[in-house]
């Protein structure tokens, strides 16, 4: 696909977690559209990426946690990503066994002025020995290693004070494997596909709050049938009104009662804490990541449609709804007939490849950094690529204040 005329830019992110799943970096992934990939033409990916940096701030993209950045050999002689904040960065560095003489000498400048440095060490090459023993995390691409290759790998490797970090994790079981072979970081959506044994039933309490959130999305706000919904679930109503009485929303008198909260406060500020009081009642146990993913997939939907002649409310809850079966470890096809939607969005959340369901697929494939698919998505379904990008970087944004009530 030929390099787009009018700047559309990709810049996503992908989770880097640790063992209990809490979430220890980001890795940031930028292009200039989707047939310049990095390895096509570094130079090009190497300005694209300090330039996006600057442009979106890497703390606002990381969440004020480290941004594990690309790196090729040319921008750490050349002095490029000395524009990157320090502290907060951490340059991977994906060809030092063929760089440059000097390259070594300047990473350990690089560390000393604060940088953290990791190798991708999926394929041993003794000429990188001496970056290994400066590195503060080595990563192992676990789709192209088997258990053997990693264990050799780790023998050739030596002691090291680097952590590992799993990449491409996107199974419970590689996961348990990374956990068992000594990896403290994991790379990849293995928390949004949990393994499922067998069928289950949804429990009561969650169909009431699908029902709840399909409430909160309406114009016009039914405020008594939300009151009782919200009443018979004994721990939401208490995490609603712990909200509420909160001194994020600095109330001047307390609040005893679900209804008395929503008048004290007005719909909307009710209607974006009960949202997220109920997803993160949903997602109990599970890591936030995936209740940070799920508010971005709603909020995009729900940003994009309008451009895309979609309902903004039946694509917000598509979004937000989709890491379902991940939330509750119960499948998709078990949930999706239970839920208060019309029909064709209950087939969109089963996976079926129709238009209602064109921007949640786009979306899937830029988590993943697969910017040909977003491309190939884009021109068959007419979409501006765009507005698709400021969408999503609206989302992100309003995700991060949103997640401030949880």
């Amino acid at each position: 696909m030929p390099e787009p005329s009018d700047g559309v830019r990709y810049v996503t992110r992908q989770p880097i977690l640790d063992l209990r799943s809490k979430v220890h970096a980001y890795e940031l992934l930028f292009s200039s559209g989707p047939g310049n990939e990095p390895s096509c033409n570094r130079e090009r990916s190497a300005r694209t990426m300090l330039d996006s940096t600057v442009l979106f701030g890497l703390e606002k993209l990381t969440c004020g946690l480290p941004g594990f950045v690309k790196c090729t050999a040319e921008m750490l002689t050349g002095s490029l990503v000395e524009m990157l904040p320090p502290a907060m960065t951490v340059l991977e560095l994906v060809d030092a066994a063929d760089g440059p003489p000097e390259l070594l000498d300047v990473c350990r400048g690089l560390k000393a002025a604060g940088y953290r440095l990791a190798l991708d060490q999926s394929i041993w090459d003794p000429q990188a020995k001496p970056f290994v023993t400066i590195a503060d995390y080595l990563k192992v691409d676990f789709l192209r290693t088997n258990s053997r290759e990693r264990q050799t790998l780790r023998g050739q490797v030596g002691d090291t004070t680097a952590a590992l970090v799993a990449e491409k994790v996107e199974t419970q079981e590689q996961f348990r494997a990374a956990r068992d072979e000594g990896f403290a970081l994991v790379q990849g959506y293995h928390f949004c596909r949990p393994v499922v044994l067998g069928s289950r039933q949804v429990p009561a309490n969650r169909l009431s709050q699908l029902e709840i959130l399909r409430l909160l999305k309406d114009d016009s706000l039914n405020l008594h049938k939300l009151t009782q919904l919200v009443k018979r679930d004994a721990s939401l109503t208490y995490r609603l009104l712990k909200l509420i009485n909160s001194p994020v929303c600095a109330m001047p008198q307390e609040v005893h009662s679900v209804q008395a909260a929503l008048l004290a406060v007005g719909e909307e500020t009710f209607r974006r804490m009960a949202t997220v009081a109920i997803t993160s009642e949903m997602n109990a146990g599970q890591t936030p990541e995936l209740l940070r993913m799920a508010f971005v997939r709603g909020r995009f939907c729900e940003l994009a449609a309008q451009a895309s002649g979609l309902d903004s409310t039946e694509q917000y809850l598509l979004g937000l709804l989709s890491l379902l079966p991940a939330m509750l470890r119960a499948p998709m096809k078990d949930l999706a007939p239970a839920m208060p939607l019309r029909e064709e969005i209950r087939r969109a959340l089963m996976g079926e490849n129709i238009y209602p369901r064109c921007l949640l697929h786009w979306l899937e494939r830029y988590e993943q950094g697969d910017w040909a698919g977003c491309g190939e998505i884009a021109t068959a379904r007419a979409l501006d690529e765009n507005g698709l990008l400021c969408s999503y970087q609206d989302a992100v944004a309003w995700t991060e204040a949103a997640l401030y009530f949880a």
